[in-house]
């Protein structure tokens, strides 16, 4: 089967960053789904991944955002699906990923995509999607549908990137939580707007002096998307006391904790890929998951974040798609079609 991978470290304008593959069609375990892939989406896991990618003389290959086509199940998965069910995924970062034509993904992680939204848009949902709802119901404690009993305003730091775009959508359906974005290009502001912020604020200038304009006086919660380095002094003045932040990035450098203590912030972590890292007691909830997002797509309650389609697998259009995250300006989600199976036999 056709794929692409990574054999070591290069940056996006080199050649040999990403390299076309010739690969068997892999043979599902037991609890493995054998999917081909239709459509991908392109995150900033997968240039992190690839930049830390230690050469030792065999490709990875990367991906973790996939609509696709079940075509066998191992022993322990044909309860939970046939062959020729449309599903969709993010998978486990440590199994090859999604630019290939077929993938090898553990049942538990998957679930059936949205009825009306085509590959391409369905590929869009699921990194993101398991991400902003594992932040907004899981660790900062909202749920769908159920009123607040008091009126809250969440700050979400980043919100024209793909986790933002979906984490506006999903807090929108809290009632009584007042959702504010960031963003810093009037494309980006519009964008947030369009996926439901009720205010969007310039993370270019000053937050609190814009925060006060909007007669928004308290910050009950924040979901940092970017910039954590940056922002954490910034926002551990903002939050309101016994407020939460959840952090979904990184630090390049230690964080000053204590700047959470007068005010008994919670602070706590997302990684989407736990669940399937340390095959946790609940790993299975991560379909459940994708299932509840596929249910508030086929009523209408969210919309796909593919901002462009980029065309088909092919190196040129995975590194493009590399290159444009990696610059951090990206608006949405990019996607691209899968192989041709065809081709990849």
């Amino acid at each position: 089967m056709q794929a692409i991978g990574v054999f070591a470290a290069h940056a996006a304008d080199e050649p040999t960053a990403l390299q076309e593959l010739a690969l068997p069609i892999p043979a599902p375990g037991d609890n493995d789904l054998l999917i081909q892939v239709d459509a991908i989406s392109v995150n900033p896991a997968d240039y992190r991944v690839r930049l830390r990618k230690q050469p030792n003389g065999r490709p990875d290959v990367l991906g973790w955002d996939a609509a696709g086509t079940v075509i066998a199940c191992g022993p322990g998965a044909g309860h939970a699906f046939n062959p020729g069910d449309a599903v969709y995924y993010a998978g486990d970062i440590l199994r090859p990923g999604c630019n290939s034509a077929y993938q090898l993904v553990d049942w538990r992680l998957v679930a059936n995509r949205p009825k009306a939204w085509p590959a391409e848009a369905a590929a869009a949902l699921p990194l993101t999607g398991l991400t902003a709802w594992e932040a907004l119901f899981e660790q900062l404690g909202y749920a769908p549908d159920v009123a607040l009993p008091e009126k809250q305003t969440l700050l979400i730091i980043g919100g024209a990137g793909g986790v933002g775009s979906i984490a506006i959508q999903l807090a929108r359906l809290v009632p009584g939580l007042r959702v504010i974005a960031t963003a810093a290009r009037p494309q980006s502001a519009d964008w947030c707007r369009q996926m439901g912020a009720e205010w969007v604020l310039d993370h270019s200038l000053a937050l609190a002096p814009q925060l006060e304009e909007a007669g928004i006086r308290e910050v009950h919660a924040v979901l940092l998307l970017n910039r954590p380095d940056y922002y954490f002094p910034i926002l551990a003045q903002l939050i309101a006391p016994q407020g939460k932040l959840v952090n979904i990035v990184p630090f390049d450098q230690p964080p000053e904790l204590n700047l959470l203590m007068q005010k008994s912030i919670r602070y706590s972590w997302t990684y989407m890929f736990t669940r399937s890292l340390f095959q946790t007691a609940d790993m299975a909830r991560q379909g459940e998951i994708l299932s509840e997002l596929t249910r508030l797509a086929n009523a209408g309650r969210i919309r796909t974040t593919r901002s462009e389609h980029l065309g088909p697998i092919t190196l040129a259009n995975l590194l493009t798609a590399h290159r444009r995250l990696e610059r951090g300006s990206t608006i949405g989600k990019l996607t691209l079609t899968g192989f041709s199976t065809k081709e990849s036999q």
